[in-house]
């Protein structure tokens, strides 16, 4: 299925099937995209990061509010679209993770998360995590969701028809 019959399928739903097909579109693609949506969450919540050996005992506040996995899980988001690019997105919400840690998924992603100590801008470590535990992920899991909405987009062509 490609992006191409999805913007023709979503052609005819609006003029073919009206707000209540749509919205029956749009809730079964959200349903395909959410078991990758919930594995990448539970990914970040449970992401082993290990952290170089302490030299020295200092400590200070934490420079965020919130638990930090729990909060980096808090900004993985699902967005599901019918009109123009129909599809699903799975994305990262920044305004959901606190300003300090934002570019920090991005950073996991590769497998190193340099940081400074309790926001001390002259102690910086390093830590360590599985690289590509993103890109991994929705790789295993796109010919799943890819599968799923092939079958959707193929009840949804029979209804319209």
């Amino acid at each position: 299925m490609g992006t191409g019959q999805l913007i023709e399928l979503s052609r005819r739903l609006r003029s073919a099937g009206g707000p209540r097909l749509r919205q029956n579109f749009a809730r079964r693609i959200r349903r395909a995209a959410e078991p990758l949506h919930r594995d990448l969450k539970r990914a970040v919540e449970t992401m082993p990061l290990a952290a170089e050996p302490r030299k020295t005992r200092r400590g200070g506040p934490s420079p965020t509010t919130r638990p930090f996995r729990a909060m980096l899980a808090q900004g993985v988001r699902i967005s599901v679209r019918t009109t123009g690019s129909p599809g699903a997105r799975i994305w990262v919400d920044r305004s959901r993770i606190e300003p300090a840690a934002r570019n920090v998924l991005n950073q996991l992603d590769t497998g190193r998360l340099r940081h400074p100590v309790f926001a001390n801008k002259k102690r910086w470590v390093n830590q360590r995590t599985p690289s590509g535990w993103w890109t991994n992920r929705v790789r295993d899991g796109m010919p799943r969701m890819q599968a799923e909405v092939r079958r959707i987009v193929t009840d949804v062509r029979h209804d319209i028809e």
